[in-house]
C-alpha cells in the first residue's frame, strides 16, 4: 500500500458517522449500497480501466458519482445507469456542467445495452466502449454474465465485487479455487486483477473486502465446442455438487443415463473419479462434444 493510499484511507475512515460523498443520502441495504470514498482507490480504478478520449464508458451503479466525474475527465463520453432514483438528482447536479455525461435511471439488467452503445458510438464518433461498475454484491454474477453473453461489443468490463467472488472468477480453470463462474468468465474474457479494496474504503463499512477485476473480452473463445449450451450445462452440473465425482455430479443434468455419461468421459479421456475443479477448459469442451456425439 502506497503512502498516499494510507493517508487517503486514514482521512476517510474518520467519518464513521456520516458519508462525506453521499450528500446526506442514507445507503440502501436492499440495493446493497456501499459508497466508495477512498480517492486513491478511485484513481486506481479509473487508471486501470483503460479508458481514453475515444472511449464510451457505460457505468453501472454510479451512486454518488465517485467514479463518474474522474472518468468523465478521461473518456469521450460516460453514460451512467443508476437504479436508485434518490441518486439521480445529485448525479445530474454534479454532472450538469459536463457535456459528455448522461445519467439514466434504469436497471442495468433491463437496459438494451446493444442499442444504447450503438447509438452513442455513432452519435459521438467514438472508437470503443468499456464498461465500469461497482457491482451490488448480491447480483454480481447475473450482471457479469449478462454483459458477457449478450455480446455488447465492449473491449472490457472493469468491476468491483466481493473479494471471495472475485478470487473465484480470477482463478485459473482447473484449480481448487475455480468454480462454474470461473469457466464461464474465462470462456469470454482474460481476467486481470486491478487492486484489492479494503472494507474501510466504503461507507458504510461492509463486512467483507472487495477486489477490482478487468475482464478483457476475447476476440476468440479459448476452446471450440459443437454445442455451447451443453458445454455450460456440463460445467454447471459438474460444480453443482463439487464434492462428488464428475461422473456422479453430471447426473444432475438429466436426460442421460449413467452409462452414457461414463462413455462420454472415457471418450474424452477423463477418469470418472475426478472432480469438476480438476478439469480444465479443454477437458470440459471434449466432454460436452462427446456427450453430444453420443446423443446423435
Amino acid at each position: 500500500m502506497s503512502k498516499n493510499h494510507k493517508k487517503t484511507t486514514k482521512r476517510y475512515t474518520k467519518h464513521r458517522g456520516k458519508a462525506p460523498a453521499a450528500a446526506g443520502i442514507r445507503p440502501s441495504k436492499s440495493l446493497g449500497q456501499n459508497f466508495l470514498i477512498d480517492e486513491g482507490i478511485i484513481e486506481t480504478i479509473v487508471a486501470g480501466s483503460g479508458i481514453g478520449k475515444d472511449t464510451l464508458v457505460i457505468e453501472i451503479g454510479p451512486g454518488t458519482g465517485a467514479l463518474t466525474l474522474p472518468m468523465a475527465e478521461r473518456a469521450g463520453r460516460v453514460v451512467a445507469v443508476e437504479l436508485d432514483e434518490r441518486m439521480i438528482p445529485g448525479l445530474r447536479v454534479k454532472t450538469y456542467s459536463l457535456g459528455n455525461v448522461e445519467i439514466i435511471h434504469d436497471d442495468i439488467l433491463k437496459v438494451d445495452l446493444k442499442s444504447l452503445i450503438r447509438e452513442n458510438l455513432e452519435k459521438y464518433d467514438l472508437n470503443e466502449v468499456r464498461i465500469v461498475g461497482n457491482l451490488p454484491y448480491y447480483i454480481t454474477t447475473p450482471i457479469i454474465m449478462k454483459l458477457l453473453e449478450t455480446g455488447t461489443g465492449a473491449a472490457s468490463i472493469t468491476a468491483m465485487m466481493q473479494k471471495e467472488v472475485g478470487d473465484r472468477i480470477a482463478a485459473e480453470p482447473g484449480t481448487k479455487l475455480s468454480g462454474a463462474i470461473t469457466y464461464s468468465v474465462h470462456y469470454y474474457a482474460d481476467v486481470t486483477e486491478i487492486t484489492d479494496v479494503g472494507r474501510e474504503c466504503f461507507y458504510p463499512v461492509p463486512k467483507v473486502d472487495s477486489v477490482v477485476l478487468r475482464l478483457d473480452i476475447r476476440d476468440e473463445c479459448p476452446v471450440r465446442v459443437e454445442d455451447e449450451d451443453l458445454f455450460f450445462r456440463c460445467i454447471k452440473a459438474g460444480f453443482s455438487q463439487r464434492r462428488k465425482t464428475i461422473l456422479n455430479s453430471l447426473m444432475s443434468m438429466g436426460g442421460y443415463e449413467k452409462s452414457e455419461i461414463a462413455g462420454a468421459l472415457a471418450a474424452a479421456g477423463i477418469e470418472p473419479e475426478r472432480r469438476a475443479e480438476s478439469l480444465n477448459m479443454e477437458e470440459f469442451a471434449r466432454l460436452a462434444d462427446s456427450l453430444r456425439g453420443g446423443s446423435n
